[in-house]
């Protein structure tokens, strides 16, 4: 007789080369038929069918990846697109190309304001089939251009026609007809806080766009206007040296000024797509400045550089996000990092109180880029975060499935489920007006640039933290500081709970048991909002914190034998407490019950009838030597 996991091992074969030929999903839906019809075993059978689930959800994750490195792609080609573009229309037709393709769309347009006609029009088109769309001109603040261009905040619709958000007029509303465009998204091409264009991408079916699409295109239209704003003063250099001879001197200042801003905005485009970190863009702006650069997260938090107080620049930054622009606070230039309007952190210029025009626009391109590579760090770290995380739900929901395979794979993830770990437990103090998404995004930033690994599981967030070497790995501090700064993340308070280090799929997830236990105990012990371990609670802590009182307890634990005891005169529970007095020694048990060796083990075996065969199991043996205790303090 074959064995299966030798007869499933052709199949197996065959579905690590759909992997690895990037086979459609559907083909891997032929190993099984395939198998069925050769008359292959039920055991086999099943084993290729869990396989053939797991190559799916592989299949899956690397077309996301493809996605993701698409989309990068995508967009580091936009950037050396438009800094090596030199004429406007050439950085045009580049945004709209390229809005198309970042985001999929069935077309994609532009519009620029045109101020002699006191209107907007449609300047460049991708993908446009009607040529009433192409030559629509939309009157100030109708549509949903309009909308973009009086409040400079990104618009979404998934269904253009029957969105009542903005004004609607017969001539736009024809055009769109004509086109068949239903779902559309527009964004602002802003300088100095001035909108000077719209950039939009849209389908011809109903269509959500996501946040991450929004983000998106926003940095590249802000990349754009950048661009745009670039080709326009190289365009206002050339007219100004034919016509303004005696100005001469002014224009090849103002020229060098640009071109110096351009080879800047080059060279530190050129460090992002090479990958350089946040201290390398810091350096190089410092350098071309002469001054002292310090780069803050959302939070204030220096990620190169010198820290500053957030308190004191706090309105400097309201201010810098306001208008669009760098802002001088004391001796100290403030530049708000942003990503359409999501703040992503700030940049600080220290040493240059006298910064002219060009090096001001120079510190803001640098901004711009510091967003750019902030916005790719973050995609990344979300992306490698949400496998890790789904990693991390199949620990907890099933570890012992596949204690080797979820090892290996941890592995392949930079996650080494082998070593020793922390598990917290967290969720809000008061769940009814907190937000659990919040918590999530919380515990991911509260974790970004370690190797652990936070997901929602349950009505909870769970993260995973790696036990450094050197170190105790002391749950009960690392509980507190992980309450303190997730709450301060959040925006909430937050109960934090923890158990001991713990290495292993099996142990993980019942340290995770023990520090949902523990959350429980802080909640019903009125600590809510704290972060503690379930060793320095002790056991009437984990008591509490399952919901129970202590004769509810005792009753729901022993109850079987106490019943027994009482109606047949027997001595199930005092031999059970004598047995674990004894360290589970049965000669020394028999001793203590002055009884035979075998009455002992006849009464432990009707403890296992009456209890199951899981009594003597870690977890259920503690809950029963509680209850013993507990009973034998109480009298019983």
């Amino acid at each position: 007789m074959t064995h299966p996991h030798e007869g499933a091992a052709p199949a197996l074969r065959r579905l690590l080369d759909l992997l690895a030929s990037g086979a459609a999903t559907e083909d891997f839906a032929d190993v099984l038929a395939d198998a069925r019809r050769r008359g292959a075993p039920a055991a086999v059978l099943a084993e290729i069918d869990d396989a053939t689930w797991q190559a799916l959800r592989v299949h899956r994750t690397l077309r996301q990846h493809r996605r993701r490195e698409a989309e990068l792609t995508a967009l580091f080609d936009t950037a050396g697109d438009l800094a090596a573009s030199r004429e406007p229309d050439t950085v045009l037709q580049a945004i709209v190309r390229r809005a198309r393709m970042l985001l999929g769309t069935d077309t994609a347009y532009l519009t620029l304001p045109d101020e002699t006609a006191g209107d907007t029009y449609m300047r460049v088109t991708d993908g446009s089939v009607s040529v009433l769309f192409q030559t629509l001109r939309l009157s100030l603040g109708d549509g949903l251009g309009g909308l973009v261009a009086q409040t400079a905040r990104p618009y979404a619709t998934p269904d253009y026609r029957a969105d009542e958000r903005f004004h609607h007029t017969g001539t736009i509303d024809a055009g769109v007809l004509d086109e068949g465009l239903v779902a559309i998204i527009g964004v602002p091409l802003l300088i100095g806080g001035q909108v000077i264009g719209v950039l939009f991408a849209a389908d011809r079916t109903p269509r959500a766009f996501s946040p991450d699409e929004v983000a998106l295109l926003c940095t590249l239209a802000a990349h754009a206007a950048i661009a745009l704003d670039t080709a326009k003063s190289l365009a206002d250099t050339r007219a100004a040296l034919a016509e303004l001879n005696t100005a001469n001197e002014l224009v090849r200042a103002h020229s060098a000024a640009v071109q110096r801003a351009e080879q800047a905005h080059d060279r530190l485009t050129d460090l992002v797509l090479r990958g350089a970190e946040v201290p390398d863009v810091a350096a190089a702006v410092a350098a071309l400045l002469g001054g002292e650069i310090a780069v803050l997260d959302a939070e204030g938090e220096p990620l190169a550089g010198r820290s500053a107080p957030a308190a004191e620049l706090a309105g400097a930054v309201a201010a810098s996000r306001t208008e669009g622009r760098s802002v001088l606070h004391g001796e100290l230039w403030v530049c708000a990092v942003l990503a359409g309007h999501d703040a992503l952190g700030t940049l600080v210029l220290r040493g240059r109180p006298d910064l002219d025009d060009a090096d001001r626009r120079l510190f803001e391109r640098a901004g711009v880029v510091t967003a750019l590579l902030l916005l790719l760090r973050r995609s990344v770290a979300e992306t490698e975060n949400r496998i890790r995380g789904e990693l991390l739900t199949d620990l907890l929901t099933a570890p012992e499935r596949d204690p080797a395979g979820l090892t290996a794979r941890g592995r392949r993830l930079g996650v080494d489920l082998a070593r020793p770990h922390l598990v917290l437990v967290a969720e809000p103090a008061e769940p009814a007006g907190a937000d659990r998404g919040r918590l999530a995004g919380a515990a991911r930033r509260y974790l970004f640039g370690s190797r652990g690994v936070s997901a929602e599981h349950g009505e909870a967030v769970v993260l995973l933290v790696p036990v450094e070497a050197g170190t105790a790995g002391d749950p009960e501090e690392t509980a507190r500081q992980a309450a303190e700064q997730l709450a301060r993340l959040a925006g909430f308070p937050v109960t934090v709970g923890a158990a001991r280090p713990s290495a292993g799929p099996a142990a993980l997830a019942a340290a995770h048991a023990e520090s949902l236990r523990c959350v429980r105990a802080l909640r019903v012990l009125g600590r809510a909002g704290e972060g503690s371990s379930a060793r320095t609670l002790g056991f009437l802590g984990v008591l509490l914190g399952d919901g129970h009182d202590v004769d509810g307890f005792v009753g729901a634990t022993l109850g079987p034998l106490l019943a027994y005891d009482a109606r047949r005169g027997t001595e199930l529970v005092r031999t059970l407490r004598a047995y674990f007095d004894c360290g589970g020694s049965l000669t020394r048990a028999k001793d203590e019950l002055h009884v035979h060796v075998n009455t002992v083990v006849q009464r432990l075996d009707r403890v296992e009838a009456l209890l199951g065969q899981d009594w003597n199991h870690p977890e259920r043996s503690l809950e029963l030597r509680l209850a013993l205790r507990l009973r034998l303090l109480a009298g019983g």
